[in-house]
């Protein structure tokens, strides 16, 4: 075929995920209920084809597989990323993945690392920007990255609401507002910990063109220089350096607005193609990238190239 969109952003449910975690899942975004329980990994290729994708890099959607029982959320992890490993058999070329791990356990989530990557042969893993109120910079979690430095992976984030930030504007559904501002929390949380700066071999993905962060990236470096020189001084170019090592996809942000304000942060070379399948048509990103009028190379760079 001729060489088409990556979709780093694609959603999946392992139907054995779905039928134990329904409830939570749909809660997440009970508008899209339908399509959710109507994924199958063929209709995702269907999908892809209308849309002129070659692959997609698979994860699991919000909530993940954090649940707060350490064994529950191990054994989600274990089926999800062994199913994502058969439908890759089944759907050659078609489907890379992101690995789903227990994050809140140290322990469990190194176990399935190892397993992921030496075992599955996962792409990178998939992590949410917050789990029970802890964002991913806080010193328990050192370990983790640690190890994903080592294995000079790539790590994917999305986002989650936090649970002190739900209900807060009556009507407004979480994905709208807390969404972005908690990515940008991720990326503050492992910016302040020093972790991009201990771990550079890390290729960190975060979602929705970083969410709020090009908002507020200004502060953000200014507070760091203040209170963090040090981590400043190891990260080349500050931090402003450091949001330019980032990769951002664009998925509901290609409206000029967003668009160049996330390239006037991060550069063109730093923006990957996402669709939010099955919640959003997988045409829909691509649209709105053609709208942008952008010079071939750049387009052509974000659909793929960048990826």
């Amino acid at each position: 075929m001729t060489p088409g969109r990556i979709d780093t952003h694609h959603h999946f449910f392992p139907p054995a995920y779905l039928q134990r975690k329904r409830d939570e899942i749909i809660a997440m975004a009970p508008s899209h209920a339908v399509r959710v329980e109507g994924w199958s990994a063929a209709r995702a290729v269907e999908a892809m084809d209308a849309a002129g994708i070659e692959l997609s890099v698979a994860s699991i959607a919000p909530p993940g597989v954090w649940f707060g029982d350490v064994a529950e959320s191990a054994s989600l992890a274990r089926i999800s990323n062994e199913y994502a490993v058969r439908m890759i058999a089944d759907h050659r070329c078609r489907f890379g993945f992101f690995a789903a791990v227990p994050f809140a356990d140290v322990d469990a989530t190194l176990a399935e690392i190892a397993h992921a990557f030496d075992v599955l042969k996962a792409d990178g893993v998939g992590l949410m920007t917050n789990y029970d109120g802890v964002w991913p910079g806080d010193p328990r979690f050192e370990p983790i990255f640690a190890e994903l430095h080592r294995r000079q992976a790539v790590v994917y984030f999305h986002p989650v609401a936090a649970e002190c930030c739900m209900g807060l504007l009556p009507g407004v559904a979480p994905a709208t507002l807390e969404f972005p501002f908690d990515t940008a929390r991720a990326v503050t949380s492992l910016m302040h910990a020093g972790i991009f700066a201990r771990y550079p071999g890390i290729r960190f993905i975060f979602s929705h063109a970083g969410g709020a962060l090009p908002m507020v990236a200004a502060r953000l470096a200014s507070a760091m220089q203040r209170a963090k020189q040090e981590i400043c001084d190891a990260m080349p170019g500050g931090p402003f350096g450091q949001l330019r090592r980032l990769h951002y996809d664009v998925v509901n942000a290609t409206h000029p607005m967003a668009f160049n304000a996330v390239r006037e942060m991060a550069g063109i070379t730093q923006l990957l193609h996402g669709t939010d399948y099955p919640y959003w048509e997988t045409g829909n990103t691509a649209k709105g990238l053609a709208a942008l009028g952008l010079p071939a190379d750049e387009l052509a760079a974000v659909e793929r190239g960048n990826a």
